[in-house]
């Protein structure tokens, strides 16, 4: 297996993986004023033109029923679902619980029978979700059961969607893709913030509208094509192993800047999830060639 060539694939992911540990605390405070549905439309109404024209001439090819609808799915109800989750539960245990996704990438892989997977990173995989359980478990923080299941719940959509990525990336370009789905996901979501949220009011708070402008650029413009370009280039579970920086930086932010409450419960969580991260992305855990 050959990482050194695939470099710029890793580093995109790293990348994506980092800024995307933002978008929880960014989108803790710009729930203050959009609700979950508005927020979702938002964040890729934004982006979706301003990638699409960058990536014009790749749209035509890119524009196919099921790219559109893995982007109303994997984007729009992904980040509609965790909106609503991260309204009612606290930043950190919000970022943690998507520790589970590299395990819930590979079972999905594993199932389609294009799992590369060994038995260092199944024990890896097995380790982050007892990592995500000891800190859904903990409680504290403004962390809520039902909050903490939304999240979940959004996070086995994600795992779904990265699984399923790698083939329509065929043969596209991944920044057109992202564009194509960015825009599925904004009007997928539309109907939803309409009928259940209404028409959005002026923001009170000063500071809610900046974060909602730093989410639809910085927390997902940038990220979700970085991760399209370093997905097309690398196996499904070693894309969905990056995702596990997002727990590390927005756990972090959340104990930093919203004050959470980190009881031992979890800690103990945190250093068995990043345990299992450890593992599941070493050279050694995978049975077949990890990388494109």
């Amino acid at each position: 297996m050959n990482f050194g060539r695939n470099t710029p694939a890793l580093l995109a992911l790293t990348a994506a993986g980092v800024l995307w540990g933002l978008t929880v605390p960014l989108s803790k405070l710009a729930l203050e004023w959009l609700g979950p549905g508005w927020l979702t439309v938002a964040r890729f109404a934004v982006a979706a033109p301003l990638l699409a024209l960058v990536a014009r001439s790749g749209l035509a090819r890119a524009a196919t029923p099921a790219v559109m609808a893995w982007g109303a799915l994997g984007f729009g109800a992904v980040i509609l679902v965790q909106n609503a989750g991260i309204e009612r539960t606290s930043v950190s245990h919000a970022a943690l619980i998507v520790g589970a996704v590299p395990a819930l990438v590979a079972l999905f892989t594993a199932a389609s029978g294009r799992g590369s997977a060994g038995r260092t990173a199944w024990l890896g995989f097995g380790l982050a979700l007892a990592g995500v359980g000891l800190v859904a478990g903990g409680g504290g923080g403004g962390a809520t059961a039902t909050g903490d299941a939304l999240v979940l719940g959004s996070v086995a959509l994600s795992a779904a969607y990265i699984a399923a990525m790698p083939r329509l990336l065929e043969g596209r370009d991944p920044i057109a893709v992202t564009a194509v789905q960015f825009g599925a996901a904004a009007v997928a979501a539309l109907p939803a913030a309409l009928l259940l949220e209404g028409l959005p009011s002026a923001p009170l708070d000063a500071s809610a509208w900046p974060a909602a402008l730093v989410l639809a650029t910085a927390g997902t413009l940038l990220p979700f094509t970085l991760f399209a370009y370093g997905q097309a280039r690398v196996v499904p579970e070693l894309a969905g192993a990056f995702v596990n920086l997002e727990p590390l930086v927005g756990a972090l932010a959340g104990a930093v800047v919203f004050g959470d409450v980190v009881g031992g419960a979890q800690v103990l969580g945190a250093a068995v999830l990043l345990a299992g991260i450890a593992l599941s992305v070493r050279p050694e855990a995978r049975v077949g060639p990890a990388l494109c």
